[in-house]
């Protein structure tokens, strides 16, 4: 009988405790201060990051897992009795982690699916929790890897910063470098597009409207695809989160609130503090 292994990078933003509980294999990124190395979310917590963050003189800096991070995690995985494994990961566009997950599946002695979902963070989570969910069904490792590469076309992954400065620093601002946001108090929408990459949806004046904007976009797009499965994320903004959550239910969303959770020190690093948004697909 098949026995399949969930392996996922800590972008999807998930604590290691949940991921533990619920059968998940976590590979985590790393973040930098100076030469000073931490594990994304294993030794170093979101607020203890943007703390950090806050009183640098420099930007951090991050890296992907190694081929050999993996390995020794899918080798773990068949020691525990996995006869197939399901790799899922944050956008190639924007990470070397599924090239590292794809070397290391090349040798492995079972085989491994590797799945760009073409997103991060919480939307990231949507498609590892989709894929423990069929598991827990009994689907096989093929059908649950072609299930999440389905479902992450699907995804969408939405956000607003505070400012751009920490995503045009840190090289990741693909379509969006060019935005003047400082002026004006301008609040730039932005989205993961098809290819994985971020690219400007919409400039908002101020985060409030912004956020209404945001809410009253996925409730019309809940009304056209269906009620939505849609988790919320924010960088030490709690706030900022039950704002965008009283907005969807002001626009009439049609949705399943699935968490509300923080970005890690990683995905923290890009995005600075103070950033919101959320991802959704569609359920029917």
């Amino acid at each position: 009988m098949s026995k399949v292994g969930i392996v996922c990078d800590s972008t999807c933003d998930l604590t290691p405790e949940w991921l533990a509980e619920h059968g998940a294999h976590l590979v985590p990124l790393h973040v930098f201060f100076g030469e000073e190395g931490h594990l994304d979310w294993v030794d170093m917590h979101p607020d203890e990051f943007f703390r950090r963050l806050a009183a640098s003189p420099t930007l951090p800096t991050t890296s992907q897992p190694s081929p050999a991070d993996f390995e020794v995690a899918y080798a773990e995985l068949v020691s525990q009795g996995c006869t197939d494994i399901v790799s899922v990961h944050l956008t190639a566009a924007l990470s070397g982690t599924c090239e590292s997950a794809i070397l290391a599946a090349a040798t492995a002695s079972v085989p491994v699916h590797v799945v760009d979902t073409k997103v991060t963070s919480q939307a990231l989570g949507l498609i590892v929790k989709r894929a423990l969910e069929l598991r827990e069904g009994g689907l096989s490792a093929e059908d649950i890897a072609q299930d999440c590469i389905d479902t992450s076309r699907k995804t969408r992954l939405y956000f607003i910063l505070d400012t751009l400065d920490y995503l045009v620093k840190g090289g990741r601002a693909g379509k969006a470098a060019g935005l003047a946001a400082s002026l004006l108090n301008i609040k730039p929408i932005l989205r993961f597009n098809a290819e994985g990459t971020i690219e400007p949806f919409k400039k908002v004046k101020g985060s409030r409207k912004a956020i209404i904007e945001l809410a009253e976009f996925v409730a019309e797009d809940s009304r056209t695809n269906g009620r939505m499965r849609i988790t919320l994320l924010h960088a030490v903004a709690p706030d900022l989160a039950e704002e965008l959550r009283v907005a969807l239910d002001a626009a009439s969303a049609d949705y399943v609130l699935e968490s509300i959770g923080a970005v890690g020190a990683v995905i923290g690093t890009y995005s600075g503090p103070r950033a919101v948004g959320l991802g959704y697909y569609p359920i029917g």
